[in-house]
């Protein structure tokens, strides 16, 4: 199955989607490509990448880019000629099985919902960000997709969350947690409170409410929250590891002796950067839509676009969509299978 790649969406695209599409094609030998975007622009980059009639890669030309200034909806609205509708119209209509962008978050989660629809019973779509922590990488779910939510979406997005956690980081049986201000069921608001009652109830590893204080111990390998307090999280996190970097290199370099004693550990600083550093794991998937899409940073490298493209090959390879319907059915997690509290 083809892959779309949204070629005109990133701080640094295209030259850093089409660098990273060669370094994906020679990589993963099983990895085709439908490049979309302006073909005016992109076909000097294909030619210089010597990408221009690889066997392996199709251009599809889409005329209009979703700014990052314009409104979510915008791409399906104002400029439903953007690369980001087209490549998840390509997923729509079978030409491809997975959509990649480094563009718009919220336009490429509105072009896909409503190109791509929606799995059965599914609510709402999530963002599924894989984070660092002392013991190993975890799951945030919601990272930005859904800035007001319902209980059923937190409940949804607990169990597409667990699926993902068993597929993409090989965890048999993976801890659930519910962020929040306390540890005790009867801490949080009364969209946790709701939440964390229902979650109870339900054949997964659901350990209780997370503190913020405890998730980079990696307390839950899961941490289920609305898009919006999640995407504060997030952003705020890459701030925090900026500034701490700053700060090292400051302290490192305020005389002789600890400018050589940085030398002497270089090589600990470069694995202490990798841990933190997003372009390895390439994007966050958009858990919940009809087909794979996969989210990546907006200021996506060439690195990060070629692993986001891996990720995408991955998630189709491994059916995960097929997983997460199979679980939302099992759990429960279906829309009218809940009924909001009456006290």
């Amino acid at each position: 199955m083809k892959i779309a790649l949204d070629a005109m969406g990133g701080d640094y695209a295209p030259q850093a989607a089409i660098r990273g599409a060669k370094e994906a094609l020679e990589s993963y030998p099983g990895v085709r490509l439908i490049i979309v975007g302006k073909t005016d622009v992109l076909d000097p980059l294909l030619a210089e990448n010597g990408l221009k009639g690889h066997e392996r890669v199709e251009l599809v030309h889409a005329e209009e880019t979703v700014l990052m200034s314009d409104t979510s909806t915008v791409a399906i609205k104002s400029k439903k000629d953007s690369s980001i509708t087209v490549a998840a119209t390509l997923v729509k209509e079978g030409r491809a099985g997975a959509v990649v962008s480094a563009g718009h978050t919220g336009a490429a989660v509105a072009a896909t919902t409503v190109k791509m629809r929606l799995l059965d019973g599914v609510d709402r779509p999530a963002i599924a960000a894989i984070m660092p922590s002392e013991k190993g990488p975890f799951v945030l779910i919601d990272a930005g997709a859904n800035i007001d939510s319902k209980p059923i979406n937190l409940i949804q997005f607990a169990v597409m969350g667990d699926v993902y956690a068993q597929t993409a980081l090989g965890m048999k049986n993976p801890r659930v947690g519910l962020l929040s201000i306390g540890e005790e069921d009867i801490k949080g608001n009364g969209l946790t409170k709701e939440v964390f009652k229902k979650l109870s109830e339900m054949p997964i590893n659901f350990i209780g409410n997370v503190e913020g204080k405890v998730i980079f111990q990696r307390y839950a390998d899961v941490v289920v929250c609305d898009g919006f307090v999640g995407n504060v999280l997030l952003k705020s996190s890459e701030s925090l590891a900026k500034a701490t970097m700053h700060w090292i290199k400051e302290a490192f370099s305020r005389n002789t002796y600890r400018i050589a004693g940085a030398l002497l550990a270089k090589e600990a600083f470069k694995e202490l950067k990798e841990i933190g550093d997003y372009e390895g794991y390439g994007g966050a998937p958009l858990l919940g839509v009809d087909g794979v899409c996969i989210i990546g940073h907006g200021s996506s490298s060439p690195k990060a676009f070629k692993n986001a493209i891996r990720v995408a090959d991955e998630s189709v390879k491994v059916k995960l969509n097929s997983r997460i319907c199979e679980k939302l059915v099992e759990s429960g997690a279906l829309p009218g299978s809940f009924k909001p509290n009456q006290g």
